[in-house]
């Protein structure tokens, strides 16, 4: 349904629509729904929707981010050359709001909207050749499983282990990474600088996109949403509520400098300093207040008519934690109780900032940049976005980023549809600073550009030129190990072993201590060519470089192979009480079976069994079993 109200009104997209990116959750029902309304109220053009399977639950680990929501997206955006039209990615209830992780002011814990701003930057940092996923054998581990991994290992979707981090930061590719701790600077922030000096939100300033979300306690509340941001009011009352008895010069403080710039402004202005709710006699179009962080407020709306298109939020640390409804009776609090950001969406706001854990008030949105950008003409998105001083951090905004009451016309509108390198097959501006990226190392400008072209190829499912572009480059430049990698793996899936082996060897003489050549280059030796021996010492230096349960799972078979069960034992006991495939289970009870250690055979036996329920059934299982009797 998505894709055919898409492209019934796609010859309708206004040049801000055809900027936006909508991504719905197939797992999800209500992402659907709110998906369908979003995209027939913008016309959003079909290719402009991306559908997702991730799990339909708040909160997923950073493997399952990466897997199901980031990758997903960053390929589509590679199949359709969109990298540079998209400004704006919009997700839909039912996509997962936090990615899980550690707290505090260092954590890892992250918003998803927050991290997927990063997107168009992990894109430009990737190297060749690692932006676009292959299929292949599940036995071994393969660096690009997972595309953009910048977090060490993780599991892939047949549970094997990937590392592409590794990649990410070798000689090949001197290249800033983004870091998997703590939060990023928002290059969009405006901070002390005047208004006047922000500009509308392009491709050509920003390396960004500027991520929101249509959410809410119900699809009912989400829909409202959309409703109100496409047909905004112009009014220009602002209210704020500062917290009573506080003297910070945080919250209030920010409250205040709003307040003063908008009534120089000439903007109506409420500032309610006093222990009472603020109240106004009119509609409003902005408010922000401390929410349950004020003694005062212990009410799930603040009790004003908000208009078609009013923005605002509250400084509370959680405000975005969950959008399941609470029972009627429920009441906010300061302790373990806050302000719910769906409560405001109910009450009638358009757009909202929330967080969806502890951000820290030094995080927090300002309000005197968020107001004036909004009253001057900038969209929801891009005013949020100017007020919110970090990124890869707690902060989600609710509502349609093209919502704009006080948008004044532009003489410099860039192309809509910008043009692509040849060299590339990449949009223009992505393709150089793409280049520029992957060449910092001293890698040759036009081996680079034949891999990247590579990436586009694969994305669009032609393997076989993806491949011989990869040779051409990796003939004009043996440094690109990503593409040597690549270029193995389809060797090895094809069972050209001795090719894969060739690759594999080239990349360890570039590079001694790459632990996925070795471990690959020893599973190649031991299992296709039958050489346990010479492979042993390539698995122990996988393993010194990379102690993971994958290469674990091929040093500890090496040693089976060799006939030295005792050497396997711990590694073989790491694979079993690690996430691990079928296969890797099965070799774990081999080995135990032959150290007669019948209770770990059974239990790797017992664990391959809700992995695989049908290989019970094949004859090398159904004798390990036989042999516990």
């Amino acid at each position: 349904m998505l894709v055919a109200t898409a492209a019934a009104g796609a010859i309708h997209s206004s040049p801000a629509e055809q900027r936006v990116l909508v991504v719905v959750n197939d797992a999800s029902p209500a992402s659907t729904q709110v998906a369908d309304a979003y995209v027939r109220s913008r016309h959003i053009p079909a290719d402009h929707v991306v559908h997702l399977n991730s799990p339909a639950t708040e909160q997923v680990a950073r493997t399952e981010f990466e897997l199901t929501i980031q990758g997903p997206i960053a390929s589509h955006l590679t199949r359709a050359g969109l990298q540079d039209q998209i400004l704006y990615i919009v997700l839909t209830k039912g996509i997962p709001l936090r990615i899980r992780g550690t707290g505090g002011s260092d954590g890892t814990m992250a918003s998803v909207d927050s991290e997927l701003t990063l997107l168009y930057r992990r894109m430009i940092e990737a190297p060749p050749a690692a932006v676009v996923g292959l299929a292949g054998s599940p036995y071994y581990l393969r660096d690009e499983r997972v595309p953009l991994r910048v977090r060490g290992t993780s599991l892939s979707e047949d549970g094997e282990e990937t590392v592409a981090s590794e990649f990410l930061s070798k000689p090949m590719l001197d290249t800033p990474l983004l870091p998997a701790i703590g939060r990023v600077d928002n290059p969009q922030y405006l901070g002390a600088a005047a208004l006047s000096t922000a500009r509308p939100f392009t491709r050509d300033n920003s390396e960004l996109f500027l991520v929101t979300r249509i959410d809410g306690f119900t699809v009912k509340d989400a829909l409202g949403l959309i409703e109100r941001g496409r047909a905004p009011a112009t009014v220009d009352a602002v209210v704020l509520d500062q917290r009573a008895g506080s003297f910070d010069p945080g919250g209030n403080g920010w409250l205040r400098f709003a307040a003063d710039t908008l009534s120089a402004n000439g903007h109506t202005v409420v500032l309610e300093s006093s222990a009472a709710l603020a109240t106004s006699t009119t509609a409003v179009i902005g408010y922000y207040g401390f929410g349950s962080s004020d003694p005062a407020y212990r009410v799930r709306e603040p009790g004003l008519t908000f208009a078609p298109g009013a923005i605002g939020g509250m400084f509370v640390g959680s405000d975005g934690r969950t959008f399941v409804e609470p029972p009627a009776d429920w009441r906010p609090d300061a302790n373990g109780s806050p302000s719910l950001a769906g409560d405001l969406v109910r009450a009638g706001l358009t757009g909202v900032s929330a967080n969806v854990a502890e951000p820290f008030l030094d995080a927090t949105i300002r309000p005197q940049i968020l107001f004036p950008a909004y009253l001057a003409g900038f969209n929801l998105a891009e005013s949020f976005y100017l007020a919110m001083p970090y990124l890869s951090w707690q902060a989600i905004v609710l509502g349609d980023p093209l919502c704009a009451p006080f948008a004044k016309a532009r003489t410099d509108e860039p192309e809509v549809v910008p043009g692509i390198d040849p060299a590339t097959d990449l949009p223009r501006t992505f393709s150089a600073r793409r280049v520029a990226a992957a060449s910092r190392g001293g890698l040759r400008a036009d081996a680079v550009r034949l891999a990247l072209k590579a990436d586009v190829q694969f994305a669009r499912g032609n393997a076989a030129e993806a491949e011989s572009l990869l040779k051409q480059a990796t003939d004009l430049e043996p440094r690109l190990t990503i593409a040597q990698h690549q270029l193995a793996e389809l060797a090895a899936d094809r069972e050209a072993y001795d090719e894969a082996i060739a690759r594999y060897r080239g990349v360890v003489e570039l590079d001694a201590k790459n632990s996925v050549a070795l471990n690959n280059l020893a599973y190649l030796l031991s299992i296709e060519r039958n050489n346990p021996a010479e492979a042993l010492p390539f698995a122990q230096r996988a393993f010194k470089s990379l102690p993971s349960n994958a290469v674990a799972d091929t040093l500890g078979w090496i040693y089976h192979l060799l006939g030295d069960d005792a050497a396997a034992r711990p590694y073989m006991e790491m694979v079993a009480e690690s996430p691990a495939t079928a296969v890797m289970q099965a070799r774990a009870a081999t080995v135990f079976v032959n150290l007669k250690d019948w209770a770990k055979a059974r239990a790797a036996l017992d664990a391959l069994d809700k992995i695989d329920p049908d290989a019970k059934h094949r004859p090398e299982i159904k004798a390990l079993r036989d042999s516990l009797k």
